[in-house]
């Protein structure tokens, strides 16, 4: 089942994707950037989004969360040798020194400690190696198509590079997990190994943008400023990607307040049940669970159009059994899951996950 699962999610995730042209455009320092709406991943605003550059240290949110998901974070961690003396920001670790996997995941994303994200890796993947054969398995499962890892904590290597857009798709992916939320989102953080609080690097978070959510920094002399960050205001949540920005803190600020003066979180459909006759031999009966909210600016609610499509056979489940096609001046934006019977039986199940977030499919080709 759980395999099964994942290839639904990588479909629901990644198929469903359609293009839609923007407006306006604010202006940014970066040679890089993006502004993507979180729920659904409509792309607000780009600026040369798929070209690969160095990444720097916000390699570790990739880090971050195949360490969340390892199941491991309660266990304890021993820094080797190796650890202790890689090169650039620090946590202080001293070889041998064991610390939980939780505390080095806040220490690598608040403290960007190169230290911690290899004792991570040589911890998760049995060493770094592994850990980064993780690294760009997961970037294949997403569909980031611009993307190759060669460490876990984004010291420049000519074959360690992602763009602004795959980096966008691994920070939506990764705030869909509540561990990483909190992680991302915490000012400060006292580990059991330390006397002191680290406090994040992540200026928007506790000094420039109030709603600012979390994010993560990085910079080499070679790549320049690279940042992540998520922002919630008027019941929407962005995402910014910028690289080589050389006034980053201004240019998030830019994007997301841009963002949110130009779009709005709009009702495209109802939750309800459906009970629909399509053609004489086709007919839909199920359920949609939740409301359908999109991104819109000004004047695009008119022209948003749904249709409602049978699965065959063969592409559905045992729990989906339709779609509603939604489109924004007849091309095709957003797809909304039809399910069989209400909610599924368990909740908090994986594949439970990826059936709600069906509807919330829609990014840039």
């Amino acid at each position: 089942m759980r395999f099964i699962a994942m290839i639904v999610l990588t479909i629901i995730l990644f198929t469903f994707s359609f293009p839609i042209i923007g407006h306006a455009e604010p202006g940014v320092s970066a040679n890089n950037a993006v502004l993507i709406e979180q729920s659904t991943g409509r792309i607000l605003f780009e600026k040369k989004a798929h070209e690969k550059q160095n990444i720097a240290s916000i390699t570790k949110i990739m880090t971050a969360i195949i360490a969340i998901e390892s199941g491991k974070m309660n266990e304890m961690a021993k820094a080797s040798k190796k650890a202790v003396y890689t090169e650039g920001s620090s946590i202080y670790l001293k070889e041998g020194e064991k610390m939980k996997l939780e505390d080095l995941v806040y220490g690598l994303m608040l403290r960007s400690g190169n230290d911690a994200a290899v004792t991570i890796a040589e911890h998760v993947g049995g060493s770094e190696e592994g850990f980064v054969y993780l690294m760009n398995e997961k970037a294949q499962w997403l569909g980031m198509t611009n993307t190759h890892f060669d460490n876990p904590h984004g010291l420049d290597s000519e074959t360690h590079y992602s763009s602004a857009y795959d980096m966008a798709l691994l920070m939506r992916y990764a705030m869909e997990n509540e561990t990483f939320q909190e992680i991302t989102g915490a000012k400060f953080y006292k580990s059991d190994n330390r006397e002191y609080s680290w406090k994040n690097k992540n200026k928007l978070l506790t000094v420039f943008y109030k709603y600012c959510t979390g994010g993560k920094t990085g910079f080499t002399k070679q790549t320049g400023r690279t940042l992540v960050s998520t922002a919630s205001k008027d019941g929407m949540d962005l995402i910014a990607v910028t690289l080589n920005a050389p006034d980053d803190w201004r240019d998030h600020i830019n994007m997301f307040e841009w963002g949110y003066e130009n779009y709005k979180m709009e009702s495209i459909g109802d939750k309800g049940m459906i009970d629909l006759q399509i053609g004489p031999e086709k007919r839909i009966e199920g359920h949609i669970h939740d409301d359908t909210l999109f991104p819109l600016k000004d004047g695009e609610r008119e022209a948003v159009s749904s249709e409602w499509l049978p699965f065959e056979k063969e592409l559905g489940t045992e729990q989906i059994v339709g779609k509603q096609l939604f489109s924004l001046h007849d091309e095709p934006i957003l797809e909304v899951a039809i399910f069989k019977d209400g909610k599924p039986e368990d909740e908090n199940s994986f594949f439970a996950n990826v059936i709600s977030i069906f509807k919330q499919v829609f990014r840039m080709g």
